[in-house]
């Protein structure tokens, strides 16, 4: 009896084996999403700096079960490829697909699956996915050219490799250039294989209404599809309570369509608030969590003005245009254009604002530039999710020059002639500086309605309001300090010296000098700096020459005037102290 168990079993065995090589018990299991990978994509293949110039990707089977790829497919959302012949990949196997003619010269580096109508892959951007033969979306990837992070090999040559397979949804945090010498790895083990977890939350970016009753939640990064189907996982404010539909959006998940029972009204603004959902790694959603939505209307005259421009940026820099909503409806940027005025005077370079809906609300402002790292790296920017980032911009020249906004009809809703000549006339040198509008609802073409961006607010305020916004008219100058007693030790504790001030009217310059006791000056915190119309400045209780100043009663004289010849002069008295 135990003989017959057993050869009954090693005959089950010979069967099963016998199966899956005909393949016909793998067609049979079901994948699941992340079951195969895409891990490698060589989608600029010129110039070669070792493997053929041809496109592929490699797939990889992750799980522990092996999988008969006939009728999987590829797709790039503009063409789809489907394989066709039996090919078992097995656990812990990848494999390369291509294009049929690429397949003599790619299978030297490993196992190669050519097919018909191979996605042709772009080179700066492109979301390919892979589906199994049921319709199911197993992976898919949005890579973009800063993937590589690797300005040489960006520009070709080399493949994208994923670097940690148990993080399938990491983005650019878990993809890099290959840094194998032929160009790439196809085939064989990642050259950058290595442990790199998602430890990071998802986060909720925006929403955009579809129609009163239909909006859709964006997120930035992939989720877990069934917990992002659960209803009870989103709230939204003003009693409209939960939705009745949940569907996450396919092939990355990024995005949810909620569709409610009860309809949103115009011109108010909603708060939907999203619980429970984690992202592929199972990291759950934390604070940012809540995002604002709403009801479009459609851009009018005057409903969005431009507020800022920077037109002549460093050397090395790129412009931005801040445009700012000052009516009451929520507009979306999707029907927005900015452009400029050609030498005949006709409309030119026009550029879409935004190619995916992106709502815009009252009393917000957003920043359009080319590159938004940049403008991070040399401006504060307080909001970078105020920050849009075009490929170009229209043509902005350092001297003079036309900004235009038109809306969905190609009608002119806002328009601006700068020119050098408005900045602030002490400023010799306007490099790197923008242009900041006074009042939102003095007439655009005003040149009084614009000066320099104050240097004591690093010369820009891109995507929060101006240094030199309009104060309140009926507000004094002050200048204040505080603490009046600090003690530069570093022990947390009232280690500077605060100066808080607030100007009347922008246009202002100051010199700030510190004297001693017997009134010697010691330290010049500021010389010439064109003020913002509220800010602070801050001493450490060094002098000019960085030294340390002894205990002691010091005097701060500050003295403010501008072009009109208006002037103002504070004394305020600090004590320098320390613990002995």
């Amino acid at each position: 009896m135990f003989k017959y168990f057993t050869m009954s079993r090693w005959s089950l065995t010979l069967v099963i084996l016998a199966l899956i090589m005909h393949g016909s018990l793998v067609s049979a299991q079901v994948a699941s999403r992340f079951n195969i990978l895409i891990t490698e994509i060589f989608s600029d293949p010129t110039p070669s700096v070792g493997l053929p110039s041809l496109e592929f990707i490699e797939i990889r089977n992750v799980s522990a079960i092996p999988f008969n790829l006939k009728e999987w497919l590829i797709s790039d959302g503009n063409s789809t490829a489907t394989i066709t012949v039996n090919y078992i990949l097995q656990p812990d196997s990848a494999v390369i697909i291509c294009a049929n003619s690429a397949v003599a010269n790619l299978s030297v580096f490993g196992s190669c699956i050519g097919v018909s109508n191979f996605p042709s892959l772009d080179n700066e951007a492109d979301l390919i996915s892979l589906r199994s033969p049921a319709g199911t979306v197993i992976h898919a990837v949005h890579y973009n050219k800063d993937w590589y992070q690797n300005d040489l090999k960006s520009t070709g040559g080399w493949t994208l490799e994923m670097i940690d397979p148990e993080n399938p949804c990491g983005g650019i945090a878990n993809w890099k250039a290959s840094t194998n010498p032929s160009g790439g790895t196809p085939g064989r083990k990642n050259s950058v294989d290595g442990n790199n977890r998602d430890e990071i939350a998802p986060a909720l970016l925006r929403t955009y209404n579809l129609d009163s009753v239909s909006l859709v939640a964006v997120f930035d990064e992939p989720l877990d599809s069934l917990l992002a189907a659960n209803l009870s996982a989103y709230t939204l404010d003003r009693n409209l309570a939960k939705p009745r539909i949940s569907v996450p959006v396919g092939p990355l998940f990024t995005e949810v369509f909620l569709k409610f029972s009860d309809r949103m009204s115009p011109e108010i603004v909603y708060n939907l608030t999203v619980n429970s959902v984690t992202d592929c790694t199972g990291n759950i959603i934390g604070m940012k969590n809540k995002s604002k939505t709403g009801l479009i209307s459609a851009a009018d005259t005057f409903d969005i003005v431009i507020n800022e421009i920077l037109f002549n940026p460093k050397s090395d820099g790129f412009d931005f245009i801040e445009v700012y909503n000052k009516s009451k409806k929520i507009i979306n940027l999707q029907q927005v254009y900015v452009a400029n005025r050609n030498a005949t005077g006709g409309v030119g370079n026009i550029k879409q604002l935004s190619v995916v809906p992106y709502l815009f609300y009252p009393e917000e402002y957003i920043v359009i530039t080319e590159n938004t790292r940049w403008l991070a790296q040399n401006y504060i920017v307080k909001n970078h999710e105020n920050i849009l980032e075009l490929p170009s911009l229209p043509t902005l020249p350092d001297d003079k020059g036309t900004v235009i906004l038109l809306n969905q009809q190609g009608k002119s809703i806002e328009e601006l002639y700068y020119d050098t000549k408005w900045h602030f006339a002490l400023i010799t040198d306007d490099e790197g500086i923008s242009l900041e509008r006074i009042d939102y609802n003095k007439p655009t073409q005003n040149k009084h309605n614009w000066t320099s961006a104050a240097s004591t607010a690093g010369f820009a305020t891109p995507g929060y309001q101006n240094s030199q916004f309009k104060a309140d008219p009926q507000m004094q100058g002050t200048i204040s300090i505080s603490p009046k007693i600090f003690s530069p030790d570093n022990d947390g504790l009232d280690d500077l010296m605060n100066m808080q001030y607030q100007m009347t009217a922008p246009g202002y310059v100051a010199n700030i000098t510190i004297f001693d006791a017997n009134g010697r000056p010691v330290k010049h915190l500021a010389k010439n700096a064109t003020l913002a119309l509220q800010g602070h400045l801050r001493w450490d209780g060094l002098n000019d020459q960085l030294e340390q100043l002894p205990v002691g009663i010091y005097i701060v004289f500050t003295e403010i005037f501008n072009l009109q010849g208006k002037t103002k002069k504070f004394k305020n008295v600090v004590t320098l102290a320390r613990k002995f």
